[in-house]
């Protein structure tokens, strides 16, 4: 897991994203185990809290699960809870924004998506 660190948000709540990213890219899967607290604390010189705040949104929001003594678990559904979220996380926040802007520089997005598909395809 590489990470470069931005100043504009909390390092908890990057390193909360980049898993939930690792779950939707398939790198991690249900059942697999997150690294250790102390081992993630280690690579990226960050204090554990800040590692055991991420860990713990993640269970919170049930896509990891604490099993005692062995550490940190996927859960099983995450990457399927997850897609859902994001995908209305992204009709809601995202999309509206990216329609506005497409219409003010008034781009076609089917010719956008044509397009793209021959770059594909080259």
């Amino acid at each position: 897991m590489s990470i470069a660190w931005s100043d504009s948000t909390p390092i908890y709540r990057q390193l909360r994203d980049r898993v939930v990213a690792m779950i939707l890219d398939g790198v991690l899967k249900p059942g697999d185990p997150l690294p250790s607290v102390r081992q993630v604390s280690g690579d990226f010189q960050i204090n554990p809290i800040t590692v055991s705040k991420a860990y713990q949104e993640l269970v919170d929001e049930n896509l990891v699960e604490k099993r005692r003594g062995l550490g940190m678990y996927v859960s099983d559904g995450a990457p399927e809870a997850l897609l859902k979220s994001e995908r209305e996380r992204f009709l809601r926040d995202e999309w509206p924004q990216l329609r506005a802007r497409l219409v003010r520089l008034g781009l076609d997005l089917k010719q956008l998506l044509a397009d793209a598909a021959k770059e594909d395809h080259s």
